[in-house]
């Protein structure tokens, strides 16, 4: 599991300004490494070029990819908006987090800056005859290495902003946090019980803000407990809606105000939710893409057929998951208590939504039905009770909205099929 500061280190990774700078650093740097080079070599290289056939090419990129640096700009600001409005907007963070976008941007930028430091450092004369020779090889390969990526960045385009393309990174983003959470039950601490009720003793954590959990440093409390001899129980989840008057944590016993600030640190709060730690947002944005898809305005069907589709993949990971004895070799932060995912949540998440918004629509409940049957088949003992409950709800919204009864007859088929299934 990953610290709070490994977390925030991945989250400021994944921005545009960090990449776009480090290569900006990088071209001044392959810029300005021939006047050091240049001294390295005593005689003259057995070729040479002229200041103005350098500056030449050098003047051609810098007007050249500061045109092409706003152009895909806007191509990615339509994109942005393109997401926003043809999947959903809390879809838009995984598109704008897209490496091969972030690379193209941060290529052209620091050729731009390249070509400019060299302009800039031959118009002063600190190239001699050897380093506007090695100015020029390094040209040659700047200029191979942008068309490389123009050629890479048209592949890109003719995905970049689709509502198929936004699924895909949805779709992957809740894969990586469900093989997390199955890697790491209760984030790799010990079991909080269902009915676990707050004991009358020990001293309850409140945040001072008001947000959604975003990530929580399970390592970090139990280094804590473990200083001050404590129990620790968290009582809300990733992604989890917190306020003031809202406990964050049950502490076993009395600790000093020192203790609470420390503590306060383990939970980032924020305006957002985050992919990383918790799937049920990952589950709910691929249920609002289909949901949208479903609306009288866009009436897509095939979306949200090929929501239900990967659903079955993602709710498949979830079979292995299971929940650890409090003696598990496998917990690794036994101060601390943090409770389980509930297949039935995760289940409400993504086909509650469709079932209700596509409840007309015969294909989508058709597909519907085959995707809970298909989970069941998978694995009776961890989806059964979990989808015979959608079933039930999928089939009621079916009875009110569909008109002839041979739908209903096919739908009723496939859940007597689910029910059979051992």
């Amino acid at each position: 599991m990953l610290s709070k500061w490994q977390w925030l280190l991945s989250q400021l990774t994944r921005t545009l300004w960090v990449r776009a700078s480090l290569f900006a650093v990088l071209a001044i740097v392959t810029a300005l490494v021939a006047i050091p080079i240049q001294n390295m070599f005593t005689g003259s290289l057995p070729y040479s070029v002229g200041s103005d056939s350098v500056g030449s090419i050098l003047n051609i990129l810098a007007s050249s990819m500061l045109a092409v640096t706003t152009f895909s700009l806007s191509v990615m600001v339509t994109a942005y908006g393109a997401a926003s409005t043809g999947a959903t907007p809390r879809a838009t963070q995984l598109v704008r987090q897209d490496t091969t976008t972030q690379n193209v941007l941060a290529t052209f930028l620091g050729s731009f800056l390249y070509s400019l430091v060299g302009i800039i450092a031959l118009s002063t004369g600190l190239y001699g005859e050897n380093g506007r020779l090695i100015l020029f090889l390094v040209t040659i390969a700047v200029v191979i290495i942008i068309l490389a990526t123009i050629l890479r960045w048209i592949e890109h385009l003719s995905v970049f902003g689709r509502v198929g393309e936004t699924i895909t990174r949805t779709e992957e983003a809740a894969s990586a946090a469900l093989k997390s959470r199955v890697d790491n039950p209760h984030l790799g601490a010990k079991q909080l019980p269902s009915d676990w009720q707050k004991p009358s003793g020990g001293r309850c954590l409140y945040m001072p803000c008001t947000g959604y959990v975003r990530h929580i440093d399970v390592g970090q409390l139990n280094e804590l407990a473990s200083c001050d001899d404590l129990e620790l129980a968290v009582l809300v989840e990733p992604g989890s809606f917190v306020h003031p008057a809202e406990a964050v944590l049950w502490c076993s016993k009395e600790i000093s105000e020192e203790s609470c600030a420390k503590m306060r640190i383990a939970f980032s709060i924020g305006v957002n939710r985050s992919f990383d730690q918790d799937p049920r947002f990952g589950l709910e944005v691929l249920a609002e893409i289909a949901s949208r898809a479903l609306s009288p305005g866009v009436n897509d069907a095939g979306t949200a057929i090929d929501v239900l589709t990967r659903s079955v993949r993602l709710m498949c990971l979830w079979k292995d998951h299971k929940c650890l004895e409090d003696d598990d070799e496998n917990i690794h932060f036994p101060n601390v208590r943090v409770a389980a995912l509930s297949t039935n949540d995760l289940f409400d998440d993504i086909f509650s939504p469709i079932a209700r918004d596509g409840a007309g629509i015969v294909e989508v409940q058709l597909r519907l039905q085959k995707s809970l049957l298909a989970l069941v088949q998978n694995d009776a003992n961890v989806f059964r009770k979990a989808a015979l409950r959608q079933s039930e709800f999928a089939m009621i919204y079916a009875q009110k909205y569909l008109l002839l009864p041979q739908d209903i007859e096919r739908l009723t088929i496939i859940r007597e099929a689910i029910k059979r299934v051992k």
